[in-house]
C-alpha cells in the first residue's frame, strides 16, 4: 500500500494518490493533472478511480481531464447530480483497489453530497480516512457554501455536519490517520491548524468540533464568526458540477505570444492586463492599468477573488513563467486568457511605451510623515478581523477584495497622500494597482506592512476593535 499527499500551498489544497498492487486512485485532483500521471507511470500503476469528496468551491478539480486521460471512473457520494457521467456511490459502498478497499461514508454538512473515504488495509482494518472538507486539522468545513437547494439554511447544514461527525468520525479508532483536503490558510474553514494530516485520536483531543457538546452548541460554534467566502467560490462549485474545457485547450490559446502592438490592441478591446511578476518587481515599473497578482503569494485565491471571469485576460510575466501563470489561473476557473507579452515587461519598457510605478516607503519614513502631513491617509487592506486585532490609529480599513468595487474608494482622491499596507506587503501591492486603475495615483506602498509598523510601536498608536472580535 502506498499513499502520497500532493499539497499545493498556494491553495492550501491536498490531493491524494493511493496505490495497491499496481492499481491507483486519486482523491480531489487539481485541474493540472500531470503530477498524477507522472507518479502512476513512475510506479508502473494504472489509475482506476477518481474520488471526489464534494463539489469544491475553492478550486476547479481535475476529475474530467484525469478521467479522459486514464479512463478512470469518477466517483462522488450520495446526493450528487452532475452534467457529466459519474458513478454516484451508495453510502458505505466499497471499492476494491488492489489488495485494499475504499469505503464511501456519506457525511453531509459542508455540502449535501460531502463524503469521506475510509481506506481499509490488506487485513481489512481501518487505516486512514480522507475527510475532504468535512473535518480539518483543528476545524471543520464551513456550512455556508453549499448551493441552497430546497431552502436549506446554514444552520440546517451545520446540524447535518454534527450528525455526520458523531455517527461517522467519532466511532473510528484513535489510530486511524486523517487526511483532510485543506490546511492552514484555506477559506473553507475558520481556523485550520498548521499540520496537513493528523489522527482521529489527536482530533478527538484537540478539535473543538469533536468535543462533547449538544447539537445546538455545535451549530452555534461552527456558524459564528464566519467571514464572507471569496466571491469566486460559487463560480468554481458550478464549474465542478457542470464541467469545463480541457486544460490542454486552454493552454493552446493562452500560450500565444503577443507583440507590444498586439497587446495594446487586446487592451483596447477591454482585455484585463494581469502582471504576475514578483510584487517587488511590479512596484518598480509596469504597464499602466495592469493588475498585480504576483506568483510569490496566494496567487490563485486572489486571482479568483479579484479578476472577472467573463472578460479576456492578457499576461505580463517573468520570462519562463507564462505556463505556470496560466495553469495557476485555470485552477480557479480563470481560463479566458488570450496570450502573454512576448519578452515580458522589458520589451514594453524598451519599446518606448509609457510605464507606471508605485512608490515604496519604509516604515521609518511613514513614522516621520504621519506626524506632520495633514493630507496623509493610511489604507489598511487586511481582512476585517485582522484589522480588528490591531491597527494603526485612524487607519481606514478597506479589505482587498472590496477594492474591486469602485464605491469602496469613494472617499479617496488625488489630493490625499495615500499610504497602503497589508500584513506583510503582498496584498498592498495588489491593492495599489487596483487603486491606480481607478485613476488615483498619489499612492505609497508601505514595505513590510503591519508587521513592520507594529515593530515600531513607540512611533504608532495601535488600536483594537473589540466589537468585531467579540
Amino acid at each position: 500500500m502506498f499513499i502520497q499527499q500532493l499539497y499545493t500551498g498556494c491553495l492550501s489544497e491536498a490531493a491524494y494518490y493511493i496505490e495497491s498492487d499496481g492499481v491507483a486512485a486519486v482523491i480531489d485532483p487539481l485541474r493540472d493533472i500531470e503530477e498524477y500521471l507522472v507518479l502512476a507511470k513512475e510506479r508502473n500503476a494504472t489509475i482506476k478511480y477518481i474520488f471526489e469528496t464534494h463539489f469544491h468551491a475553492d478550486f476547479v478539480s481535475g476529475h474530467l481531464d484525469l478521467a479522459n486521460a486514464t479512463g478512470a471512473t469518477i466517483i462522488y457520494g450520495p446526493n450528487t447530480h452532475t452534467s457529466f457521467p459519474v458513478h454516484v456511490a451508495n453510502d458505505e459502498e466499497i471499492f476494491p483497489l488492489g489488495k485494499i478497499h475504499i469505503q464511501v461514508l456519506h457525511t453531509p454538512g459542508h455540502t449535501l453530497e460531502s463524503s469521506c473515504f475510509l481506506l481499509k488495509d490488506e487485513r481489512g482494518n481501518d487505516h486512514a480516512i480522507f475527510t475532504g472538507d468535512t473535518l480539518f486539522v483543528g476545524d471543520v468545513g464551513r456550512p455556508d457554501l453549499a448551493q441552497k437547494a430546497n431552502e436549506i439554511t446554514m444552520e440546517d447544514l451545520a446540524g447535518m455536519l454534527y450528525d455526520s461527525l458523531q455517527k461517522r468520525i467519532m466511532p473510528l479508532a484513535d489510530n486511524v490517520i486523517m487526511y483532510p483536503a485543506h490546511g492552514a490558510g484555506s477559506s473553507c474553514g475558520k481556523n485550520l491548524g498548521p499540520e496537513t494530516f493528523s489522527t482521529i485520536g489527536q482530533q478527538k483531543l484537540s478539535n473543538y468540533a469533536l468535543q462533547p457538546q449538544t447539537k445546538e452548541v455545535f451549530v452555534a460554534a461552527v456558524t459564528e464568526g464566519l467571514a464572507a467566502p471569496p466571491q469566486y467560490f460559487p463560480i468554481n462549485a458550478k464549474i465542478n458540477k457542470e464541467g469545463y474545457d480541457s486544460l490542454e485547450s486552454v493552454l493552446d490559446t493562452a500560450l500565444t505570444p503577443l507583440s507590444v502592438k498586439a497587446l495594446k490592441e487586446k487592451l483596447n478591446n477591454n482585455a484585463i492586463l494581469l502582471d504576475t511578476r514578483h510584487s517587488t518587481e511590479f512596484t518598480q515599473g509596469f504597464v499602466p492599468g495592469a493588475i498585480s497578482i504576483g506568483l510569490d503569494g496566494r496567487f490563485a485565491e486572489w486571482a479568483g477573488s479579484i479578476l472577472p471571469f467573463n472578460l479576456p485576460i492578457v499576461l505580463v510575466t517573468e520570462i519562463g513563467k507564462e505556463k505556470e501563470s496560466i495553469i495557476r489561473l485555470a485552477r480557479v476557473g480563470i481560463d479566458k486568457i488570450e496570450g502573454y507579452l512576448s519578452g515580458g515587461f522589458e520589451v514594453w519598457q524598451t519599446s518606448g511605451e509609457p510605464i507606471d510605478l508605485i512608490i515604496d516607503v519604509e516604515v521609518d519614513e511613514v513614522a516621520m510623515d504621519i506626524s506632520f502631513d495633514p493630507k496623509m491617509v493610511i489604507i489598511d487592506v487586511r481582512k476585517e478581523t485582522e484589522y480588528a486585532n490591531g491597527h494603526i490609529k485612524e487607519a481606514i480599513n478597506i479589505p482587498l477584495d472590496h477594492l474591486t468595487d469602485p464605491g469602496s474608494m469613494a472617499d479617496l482622491d488625488e489630493q490625499q497622500n495615500i499610504y497602503v499596507h497589508c500584513a506583510g506587503g503582498y496584498r498592498s501591492v495588489i491593492a495599489s494597482s487596483l487603486i491606480k486603475r481607478q485613476g488615483i495615483h498619489n499612492i505609497r506602498n508601505i514595505v513590510g506592512g503591519y508587521a513592520k509598523l507594529k515593530e515600531m510601536g513607540d512611533q504608532f498608536e495601535i488600536e483594537k476593535d473589540a466589537s468585531v472580535l467579540n
